[in-house]
C-alpha cells in the first residue's frame, strides 16, 4: 500500500482490506502515538463534511501529524477559477498525503494520476467513498465478530448513495446476501449489482423495509440526498419513504445492528437511539481508528 492512492475501494484487495481493519484495532487500543510526527495532511473538501473531515484531522492529530486545507470550495483559488489539477500540483508541494473530497464523479481518479503525492478519496460525487466503507466494514466485524455470511439490508438512496456502492462491492469478497430496499427510482446502480453478480452472490430486492427487517444482521440505513437530484420534484416524492422506529425492531435478531453513515434526517426516528442495536455513532467513532490506519499504511509508517 505504500504511497499508493486510495480512489475506490476495488484499490484494495481482501488481504488488503483485512489488513487495514486489523491495524485499526491496534490504534483504538492506543490512538494517541508519534505516527506521523513530521508528515504533513492535506486536507481539500470542495463538499461539505463534518464527519469525514473532523474524524481525518482527529486522525492526524491524535498521532502528531499537521493538517492543512480548506473546508469549503468557496475559501480556496477554485472560486477564482483555478483548475483541480492546478489546486493538485500546488498543494501537493506543501503536504505528504492529500485527502480530497468532490462533487463530480471521477475527480479523485484524476487527481492521482496528477498529483506526486498519494491521493485519498473522501467522496466523489455519487460515486465512492473507500474510507467510509473500511470504518463501515470495521463496524460490522467488530459487532459481528466476522465480515462473512452475513445478511446485509442497504435501505433508501441506493442509486446516488456513494457509501453504499463501496460497501456492497467490498461485502462481495465475504459471501453476503443483500437485500436492496429502495424506491424504484433509486434501485442500485446495473454496475454494482454487475459485481454482486459476478462474485456468484444473492441479492433481492425490495420497496418495503418491514418485510426483511427480521433477516438482517445488518441493516444499513441511508439518507435520501437531495443534493443528489437532478429534478427537485423528484427528491420531494421519495424523500420521506422510509422511517425506522422502534417498534419495527421487535422481531429482529438479537445480533442485529444498525449503521448510518450520516447525517440523519428522518429516516431513523429518535426513539431507536436509545436501543442497543442503534450503532451509527460508534460507527462514527470508528472512523478514526481506521482512518489512522490508512494513512499510516500509505506512508509505511506500520
Amino acid at each position: 500500500m505504500k504511497n499508493r492512492s486510495l480512489v475506490s475501494i476495488n484499490d484494495y484487495s481482501k488481504e488488503e482490506i483485512i489488513k487495514i481493519l486489523d491495524l485499526a484495532e491496534e490504534f483504538e487500543k492506543n490512538p494517541r502515538q508519534e505516527t506521523l510526527k513530521g508528515k504533513v495532511i492535506a486536507s481539500l473538501f470542495f463538499e461539505p463534511s463534518t464527519r469525514t473531515r473532523l474524524s481525518f484531522e482527529s486522525a492526524v492529530q491524535q498521532l502528531s501529524g499537521s493538517i492543512i486545507g480548506f473546508a469549503s470550495a468557496d475559501t480556496s483559488s477554485v472560486s477564482k477559477g483555478e483548475s483541480l489539477k492546478d489546486t493538485i500540483l500546488t498543494v501537493s508541494n506543501y503536504s505528504d498525503l492529500i485527502v480530497m473530497r468532490h462533487p463530480v464523479e471521477g475527480s479523485a481518479r484524476y487527481a492521482s494520476e496528477v498529483s506526486p503525492v498519494p491521493i485519498i478519496n473522501a467522496g466523489d460525487g455519487a460515486n465512492q467513498h473507500p474510507t467510509q466503507c473500511l470504518l463501515d466494514l470495521y463496524s460490522i466485524r467488530k459487532t459481528q465478530g466476522t465480515l462473512d455470511n452475513l445478511d446485509i439490508t442497504f435501505v433508501g438512496d441506493l442509486k446516488y448513495g456513494r457509501t453504499v456502492h463501496s460497501l456492497a462491492i467490498a461485502l462481495c469478497h465475504f459471501n453476503a446476501r443483500f437485500h436492496l430496499v429502495s424506491p424504484v427510482e433509486l434501485k442500485l446502480p446495473s454496475a454494482v449489482k454487475r459485481h454482486i453478480k459476478e462474485a456468484k452472490l444473492q441479492y433481492e430486492q425490495y420497496t418495503s423495509l418491514n418485510e426483511v427487517i427480521n433477516a438482517s444482521d445488518i441493516i444499513y440505513m441511508t439518507r435520501i440526498q437531495r443534493e443528489r437530484f437532478p429534478d427537485p420534484l423528484e427528491y420531494e416524492k421519495v424523500k420521506n419513504v422510509y422511517n425506522l422506529n422502534n417498534s419495527m425492531l421487535s422481531g429482529s435478531k438479537d445480533n442485529l445492528r444498525i449503521l448510518h453513515p450520516l447525517p440523519r434526517v428522518n429516516e431513523i426516528s429518535i426513539d431507536v437511539d436509545t436501543n442497543p442495536k442503534a450503532y451509527y455513532f460508534e460507527q462514527a467513532l470508528n472512523g478514526v481508528y481506521v482512518r489512522q490506519a490508512i494513512l499510516a499504511s500509505i506512508l509505511a509508517l506500520k
